[in-house]
């Protein structure tokens, strides 16, 4: 079949379409996302002196009396919560980001995957969440007691409120990141790179890790080194734990997973061998 210089064939447009149609669609999402953190920001905007003032209540209650948190920059009383606020908006905003990644992602898994994902896509979420409410209600306490304690006579203690945000934004960051250990061993499993034996047999190694991690993304002090590796350590055995119910079931299931098949036939191709296995069982059982 020829085509007249200039035009498209048919098939060539079928195949453009859908790619138009994703990037529409993806075009959308972010769009959707934006909003969704524009909106956040407009409503905290108001409060960004309160939420710093909240944020920063962990080492205002340690700082020596007559001592104080300092701005050395001219903008920085009106740009440090600005930009704390927009954070915050990120922060809150996370779950509809990421129910908006789900619903662009969704359509191109399988059945049995899709199964699987949500609820790791959820407890990611939460996990994050956790680690950020660990580094502010446990670690920061701890760590501005021990920094501020350790000043040398002389030297007073007034932090600037733009290292102050860097700082603690670091640790959210760092806590909230070493909460996913356990999505992180769930999805080595499901890929098929290791065994849940085999990750067991790794843990002398995992625990100096966490300890060198912790080491390198907090301060230079044991306690918040050690509140953050023993936590890694514990989530990675739960990881190891969890982990168990993502092995693939057999190696029937393995042989359809690697083949090219749609999601649909994929779909059915696994049916029928949950199917035959159960016919299977109830067989053995009337024997």
């Amino acid at each position: 079949m020829t085509t007249t210089p200039g035009k498209q064939s048919p098939t060539e447009d079928l195949d453009e379409q859908p790619f138009m149609s994703h990037l529409m669609e993806l075009r959308d999402r972010v769009l959707r996302m934006v909003l969704a953190v524009l909106v956040a920001f407009l409503l905290l905007m108001p409060f960004a002196n309160q939420l710093f003032s909240l944020l920063a209540g962990p080492l205002t209650a340690h700082l020596p009396e007559g001592s104080s948190m300092i701005a050395i920059e001219v903008a920085s009383p009106f740009l440090i919560p600005f930009k704390l606020a927009l954070v915050m908006a990120i922060f809150l905003a996370m779950p509809f980001i990421l129910y908006q990644v789900w619903g662009f992602v969704a359509p191109g898994l399988y059945r049995h995957e899709r199964s699987k994902v949500m609820p790791l896509l959820v407890s990611s979420t939460l996990l994050f969440y956790a680690g950020a409410a660990f580094a502010y209600f446990v670690v920061f306490p701890l760590v501005f007691a021990f920094l501020t304690g350790t000043a040398p006579e002389g030297v007073s203690v007034m932090t600037d409120i733009g290292k102050y945000l860097d700082f603690v934004l670091t640790l959210f960051f760092a806590f909230g990141v070493a909460f996913e250990v356990p999505i992180a061993t769930i999805l080595l499993v499901w890929s098929g790179t290791v065994t849940p034996a085999t990750l067991r047999k790794q843990r002398p190694y995992v625990i100096v890790g966490a300890f060198v991690i912790g080491m390198l993304l907090t301060p230079p002090d044991v306690i918040s080194q050690t509140l953050l590796a023993l936590p890694m350590w514990l989530l990675y055995e739960v990881g190891i734990i969890m982990s168990r119910y993502f092995v693939r079931e057999s190696a029937a299931e393995e042989e359809v997973t690697g083949a090219d098949l749609s999601p649909a036939d994929m779909d059915a191709e696994l049916d029928r061998i949950e199917a035959e296995e159960r016919n299977r069982d109830e067989g053995d059982r009337g024997k």
